[in-house]
């Protein structure tokens, strides 16, 4: 019950301070004098939508009409969406850092992003500090929407996640061509497109749909399944290039996988392997007794008359894979098998 007062203590206080910047003004316009004032929001000003033509009409991955007045302070909390935003130079007031690659993106160096923490353990005062004129919320913060709203103010609130139940190859296109017209950037997002697309059809080209494929997730030292379709990362790729699955079994979207023995992957017997090494991409990678996801399945006893292993079919996913969904990191994915596919 402490835990569920002191919660509720900060949400009020945090409220309160959402309340008390609404009442001192609204975001400025870009191009405002009065967006030069100082604090985060003014600090955090980005290029890229300076560059933009405000106010912008858009409508958003949860099909709500958005206005966007200005982006003179940005939050953003979508993993999906960091690396467009900085290949974009888009600079961000606040966002959750500790959930970045920092050898994919670096906004983690940059002491003047306000940390709002992991979704886990969120900064919410965070969200009334950055003072933002536009926030862009999806992934792992997608659930904590109705808590996020009433700290913003008068920002412009943008749903980015991925609708669950829709091809995500067609999502990661809407939710590109959505940040491109946010910030002006629709020819960059034409190009990021076109180049996954081209990456779809080349891996469809090089496959050989009479070959089996396994998805697995690598963590605690553990190998867990990614099933066709909903398996974490892994399961979408079934669909975008129509992989047959060497086992029939059904699983969840847990982004640990779903339990597996290794002796059913042997039995299943598929010509290829998809892995994701979930463990690479976080601090545990750093920890005493980390195995990488080559180490549990090449080292593997029981693996060892397995088609994909003993040809060497073994295709893994870039390490920073989980932490970065995006669709750079499909199109590397999907580029990597048309290679190992071809070859």
């Amino acid at each position: 019950m402490q835990t569920t007062n002191r919660r509720l203590g900060l949400a009020a206080l945090v409220t309160t301070a959402a309340l008390a910047l609404t009442a001192c003004g609204g975001g400025a316009g870009a191009g405002d004098a009065s967006s030069a004032s100082s604090g985060p929001a003014a600090a955090s000003g980005s290029a890229s939508a300076e560059a933009a033509s405000f106010p912008v009409d858009v409508t958003d991955m949860a099909g709500s009409d958005v206005t966007i007045e200005s982006a003179d302070s940005v939050i953003a909390t979508d993993n999906r969406i960091f690396r467009t935003l900085e290949d974009w130079g888009v600079e961000l007031s606040a966002a959750p850092l500790p959930l970045m690659n920092e050898d994919t993106v670096d906004y983690p160096a940059d002491d003047s992003i306000i940390d709002l923490g992991s979704h886990r353990e969120a900064n919410m005062e965070g969200f009334v500090e950055a003072q933002p004129d536009l926030v862009l919320n999806g992934q792992r913060f997608s659930g904590m929407t109705e808590e996020i709203k009433p700290l913003i103010g008068e920002a412009a609130f943008v749903d980015t996640n991925v609708v669950e139940g829709e091809p995500l190859d067609g999502e990661l296109r809407r939710v590109t061509t959505l940040l491109g017209d946010i910030f002006g950037q629709q020819d960059a997002a034409e190009t990021l497109i076109a180049d996954f697309d081209t990456a779809i059809e080349d891996a469809k080209g090089a496959y050989d749909p009479e070959q089996t494929v396994v998805g697995l997730i690598a963590t605690g030292g553990d190998l867990s399944y990614a099933a066709p379709s909903t398996g974490r990362a892994i399961g979408p790729v079934f669909d975008m290039l129509e992989l047959t699955p060497a086992l029939g079994r059904e699983g969840s979207t847990n982004h640990q996988g779903d339990d597996i023995s290794v002796e059913a992957i042997a039995e299943a017997n598929p010509d290829w392997i998809l892995v994701m090494d979930r463990d690479a991409a976080t601090p545990s990678s750093e920890e005493e007794g980390y195995q990488p996801a080559a180490e549990l399945i090449e080292g593997s006893e029981a693996l060892q008359n397995v088609t994909a292993v003993q040809e060497g079919n073994i295709v893994y996913l870039p390490e920073d894979f989980y932490v970065h969904e995006d669709i750079q990191n499909y199109t590397t994915l999907l580029n990597d098998l048309t290679e190992a596919f071809g070859a």
